[in-house]
């Protein structure tokens, strides 16, 4: 694997993910990493005929997190090279078949492509967690999730103007739902750990949110799924969350 690093950062955390994910997987094009400032810069992926581009902030690349999120960046690359449904899978197209004909809030549809992500990332962790403990991940779960629960509204029925899909007690139920998802397809924690109890409480939060339903489809995704078996998945993850609820177009 040909990686290189850019920027104001240290390039050990990526070199390292470089050396762990090579003794199993392999990338055919280069990889460069472009480290910037701006603190709000969100890891993103990027890729054209010359090779991948992962953009990662500063502050993300000296975190304690910073080899786990290159092997999950890699593993990305990894399954666009190879062409794998979950990355070639138009998300809009997918998404336009679950909800024709149907009339869905912004905030819902903006959750939907979200959900989305969660499938194409449950693809790129059962690669790199095959590498690596996950200790870490886990940590940073339990994080995210008890924030997310810790901020929800206090009146969710309220006019209360949510900020942040954080905030919002449906798309953190369904999170919570990827991280139960994700930590049972591994086996990664023993059934009393905390982030359990968190679900539950953000499942609680949200009880229109078929929870355990949202668990399912992301804990029993097919390892190999064909290009029909995945589209299918993901315009049946967008209905259950906004598509048969929602009232019809005129």
């Amino acid at each position: 694997m040909d990686v290189g690093v850019d920027g104001p950062g240290p390039a050990a955390p990526f070199l390292g993910a470089r050396d762990l994910f090579e003794t199993e997987r392999d990338l055919q094009q280069p990889v460069t990493v472009r480290i910037v400032t701006d603190p709000d810069e969100r890891t993103r992926v990027s890729h054209d005929n010359e090779g991948h581009r992962l953009t990662i902030s500063q502050q993300a690349a000296t975190s304690a997190m910073a080899r786990e999120l290159a092997l999950h960046e890699f593993a990305h690359m990894h399954h666009h090279e190879r062409g794998h449904p979950s990355h070639t899978q138009s998300t809009e197209e997918a998404i336009f078949l679950a909800l024709a004909g149907r009339s869905v809030e912004q905030r819902k549809l903006t959750h939907c492509y979200q959900i989305a992500n969660h499938m194409k990332d449950i693809y790129a962790d059962d690669l790199w967690l095959e590498l690596a403990p996950a200790d870490k991940l886990v940590d940073f779960l339990e994080a995210s999730l008890a924030a997310a629960v810790a901020n929800r509204p206090a009146d969710p029925a309220g006019g209360w103007e949510r900020l942040t899909p954080a905030a919002d007690p449906e798309i953190t139920a369904v999170n919570a739902a990827f991280a139960l998802a994700l930590i049972e397809r591994h086996d990664l924690v023993d059934p009393a750990h905390r982030i359990y109890d968190l679900a539950h409480a953000a499942a609680a939060d949200a009880p229109d949110i078929d929870f355990q339903g949202f668990k399912r489809h992301f804990l029993t995704l097919a390892h190999e799924p064909n290009e029909s078996e995945y589209r299918k998945a993901l315009v049946d993850v967008t209905r259950d969350y906004a598509g048969e609820n929602g009232p019809a177009a005129d």
